[in-house]
């Protein structure tokens, strides 16, 4: 991996601010980790090596305090949508490749964090043991409007929906991202 990408990508989880314990926790393992190896792009489908480098993107409407979720066909989750990071490739790069793939859009940066992550997590995925691994994903939200025309990837997705802030108060989480709340923390979408 050519070190001017890794100190980017270095850099950019230096700068995502922890908002909790957790985070610092991710962040200092992450940065750990970086340190560690070279090999931080999955070379080999599903798990290989592990950790390895995602993109999460959360389409948001500030104006509706909502956030699109999708209730993606093999974890069985409503997750953010997003994506490996390829071999090479700026995270950033990812969330263009990823949204236009996905939901048939283009990209268009929040502008409270611009093209910046907002978040930062390390997560176990879902499935066999034999299947899984550490995901280091790097959320970057993204402005939309509840009602805009989406493209849904019908075979990775078996709906997506928007939800507002209120509502993902009070549903169980059991289905979803285990560190959403936060990240709509982090965005200052969670209402008081």
């Amino acid at each position: 991996m050519p070190t001017d990408l890794k100190s980017m990508i270095t850099a950019l989880v230096s700068g995502i601010e922890p908002t909790d314990d957790l985070g610092r926790e991710h962040s200092q393992n992450t940065l750990s980790w970086l340190a560690a190896t070279d090999d931080i792009f999955r070379r080999a489908e599903p798990h290989t090596p592990s950790p390895h480098l995602v993109s999460y993107f959360l389409l948001i409407d500030r104006q509706n305090g909502s956030a699109l979720l999708c209730d993606h066909r093999l974890s069985g989750l409503w997750l953010p949508t997003g994506g490996h990071v390829e071999p090479g490739e700026h995270p950033l790069d990812t969330v263009r490749r990823e949204t236009i793939e996905e939901l048939g859009i283009t990209a268009q940066p929040d502008a409270a964090f611009g093209d910046k992550p907002f978040f930062l997590t390390m997560t176990e995925t879902v499935g066999p043991p034999a299947t899984r691994h550490v995901d280091v994903a790097l959320w970057f939200a993204l402005a939309c409007r509840v009602g805009q025309p989406l493209h849904p990837d019908q075979r990775e997705f078996v709906q997506v929906r928007w939800w507002t802030a209120e509502e993902l108060r009070h549903v169980d989480l059991d289905r979803f991202e285990p560190h959403l709340r936060r990240a709509l923390d982090a965005l200052g979408l969670a209402s008081s």
